[in-house]
């Protein structure tokens, strides 16, 4: 299970992480503290539903927002870092999206979602498309993110 997997790591490396959630609506935090001792390196996470919400707890510039919309890999990145600032931890993860079954456009259909990673090293982004179902794409998106994070973090 990737919440082990990350465990494992961060306490082997010193780091403390912390989430900053949207679509997933909390769902990140959930299953890493699922593992016990996960206090040892879990900081908490801010569930930022509301562009509003990106914008004073995480600090997401507005002009990313108008720019690229929530839902963006600049927006992400935002918020990735934003919930390192706020919480002091040493990585961060997010997830922003539209899980559906309303929300989508063309552009951005339901199943959308992008992940945020903050390491260290650096802060990357990356898009996913889920299909399925509103339960299934936000499984499929705390899977994603739990996954790219440790694929980034062993590289470091």
């Amino acid at each position: 299970m990737p919440e082990g997997r990350i465990f494992e790591l961060c306490v082997r490396r010193g780091w403390k992480l912390a989430v900053a959630e949207s679509c997933t609506g909390g769902l990140i935090g959930a299953r890493l503290t699922s593992v016990p001792g996960s206090s040892s390196y879990f900081l908490g996470g801010v569930i930022a539903y509301s562009n509003d919400q990106k914008k004073n707890l995480l600090n997401v510039p507005g002009e990313l927002l108008d720019s690229y919309g929530a839902v963006s890999g600049p927006v992400a990145e935002a918020m990735a870092r934003g919930v390192i600032a706020a919480t002091g931890a040493h990585c961060g993860i997010s997830v922003t999206g539209v899980a559906g079954p309303d929300g989508g456009t063309q552009e951005k259909p339901v199943g959308t979602m992008w992940v945020g990673i903050a390491l260290p090293s650096g802060t990357i982004s990356r898009q996913y498309n889920f299909t399925g179902n509103r339960d299934e794409v936000r499984e499929q998106a705390v899977k994603a993110a739990m996954e790219l994070f440790l694929e980034k973090a062993k590289a470091v």
